[in-house]
């Protein structure tokens, strides 16, 4: 597989640092770490679900898989913000 095809892999649910970095690309610095912490699941979810190549459903979404997203997201942006 060439290196290129590994931006257009699946995603799923317990894949939380590749949804955390795509969270991070999307919105950068307009969440800082206690915002991050304040995202309501409900937004969250269907900030994951609009991720491209996201093939997790709805269903399988857990409260577990919400807050390592979320722990996993304020690591990405402690990363670029130091």
């Amino acid at each position: 597989m060439p290196f290129t095809d590994i931006d257009n892999m699946p995603i799923y649910w317990p894949d939380h640092e590749d949804v955390a970095m795509k969270l991070y690309d999307r919105f950068g610095d307009d969440f800082e770490e206690g915002k991050i912490y304040r995202v309501r699941f409900t937004d969250l979810i269907e900030w994951v679900l609009a991720i491209p190549n996201f093939a997790g459903t709805r269903e399988e979404c857990t409260e577990g898989h919400l807050e390592q997203i979320q722990a996993k997201w304020v690591y990405e942006w402690r990363t670029n913000n130091r």
